[in-house]
């Protein structure tokens, strides 16, 4: 099945295995969806992420952090959708939670970190929040 909207559909995935208590989730790969998971591992909302080959593009196992029984997102956000995309400048990008949380940027340096793409002076598009 293919989604039209492959980040919502990662969110989403992510969501519902917190939600489920899972203690890891399986998700079709992509390369942007890889930087995603990268991001989540840097900023150690997960633990970590293995990848497994199949027949087609691969698939990204999260592992899912706990602490005490409460895991480490404790929410996610799409922002940017394909019918309405949302850009920001570098002087513009949001903060998330007044800073406790993450905003994630795609910009022509890569898929980066709301504080990263502040540091570079780049924007770009407002891809989801992650809190």
């Amino acid at each position: 099945m293919q989604t039209t909207d492959p980040i919502a559909d990662y969110l989403t995935r992510v969501r519902n295995s917190i939600r489920a208590r899972h203690k890891r989730v399986d998700i079709p790969a992509s390369n942007l969806k890889r930087e995603l998971t990268r991001i989540l591992v840097e900023k150690k909302y997960i633990v970590g992420y293995s990848e497994l080959k199949d027949d087609r593009q691969g698939i990204l196992r999260i592992a899912l952090k706990y602490t005490d029984g409460v895991n480490a997102i404790s929410g996610l956000r799409r922002v940017s959708r394909p019918g309405l995309r949302v850009y920001r400048q570098a002087d513009e990008l949001p903060r998330v939670l007044n800073g406790l949380g993450i905003a994630v940027i795609s910009t022509s340096r890569g898929i980066l970190t709301d504080r990263d793409a502040a540091a570079k002076k780049v924007g770009g598009e407002v891809l989801c929040h992650i809190w």
